[in-house]
């Protein structure tokens, strides 16, 4: 089961891809292979050395009983001391933000592929519009 933003690629130029793993509790992980999960308004924040994934929405899981999740709940990131320290300096430069671009299983793991991404201007998605359609008509 994979999950993408399609969004980020067009509001953000992506620099550079990470991947991470998440600390899930309870049913998350069960409602992720159902594909009940939503990373389009998510952003990662970097506070006090740790970096948490904000705003993902991971239904509750209709099975679950007592031990379900809240589905808004911010949601610890699972990165080396080094990564951290990476992106933080990266973030701190002018119009650079750090967005979910893919949440996926690998093996019995959920990851999440992080974009080190730059926001486009206006101009520069009416741009990737243009060159999408120019692709399309010539296939």
């Amino acid at each position: 089961m994979e999950i993408k933003n399609k969004k980020a690629y067009f509001n953000y130029f992506i620099l550079k891809e990470i991947e991470a793993g998440i600390v899930l509790q309870g049913t998350e992980i069960k409602a992720i292979r159902q594909g009940s999960a939503n990373i389009k308004d998510s952003y990662i924040r970097i506070k006090d050395g740790e970096a948490f994934l904000i705003n993902t929405y991971i239904e509750k899981y209709e099975a679950g009983n007592t031990f379900n999740h809240n589905p808004t709940r911010e949601r610890k990131l699972l990165l080396h001391k080094k990564e951290i320290a990476k992106l933080y300096e990266m973030v701190k430069q002018e119009g650079v933000t750090l967005i979910p671009l893919k949440l996926y299983l690998k093996g019995n793991y959920a990851k999440i592929l992080i974009g080190v991404g730059k926001g486009k201007k206006l101009y520069d998605k009416r741009d990737a519009i243009k060159q999408r359609d120019l692709a399309r008509e010539i296939r």
